[in-house]
């Protein structure tokens, strides 16, 4: 008997604990608290993920109905010390997720 292949976004399709390794952390800065009353949350995620995978994640974790995904990628930034270059801040990938009305989410850096 053969041994079907299987990729890891399919295992994450039917596994759904493998989806909780989409989101790295949320994001709490100033904006992001400003978003939050309007039922926005932003959350840092890996960079292969999809709108569909985060909404799988956050609806699988938080246990609410999420309304909308947007994605951002973030580039990385040069930082110099003096005249020189010493070195790179690393870019990363961000997604802001719209809950439906009467939804919250509860951060601990609120």
């Amino acid at each position: 008997m053969a041994l079907k292949k299987v990729s890891k976004k399919q295992e994450a399709k039917e596994d759904p604990k493998i989806i909780f390794g989409v989101l790295r952390h949320p994001c709490v800065t100033e904006k992001s608290a400003r978003l939050s009353e309007a039922n926005f949350y932003t959350f840092k995620i890996k960079k292969d993920c999809n709108k569909k995978e985060v909404k799988e994640a956050i609806e699988n974790q938080y246990k609410v109905e999420v309304e909308k995904v947007r994605i951002v990628n973030i580039p990385k930034k040069k930082r110099f010390s003096g005249r020189k270059i010493s070195g790179f801040v690393s870019g990363y990938k961000k997604a802001m997720v719209r809950l439906k009305e009467g939804q919250t989410i509860e951060i601990a850096g609120k």
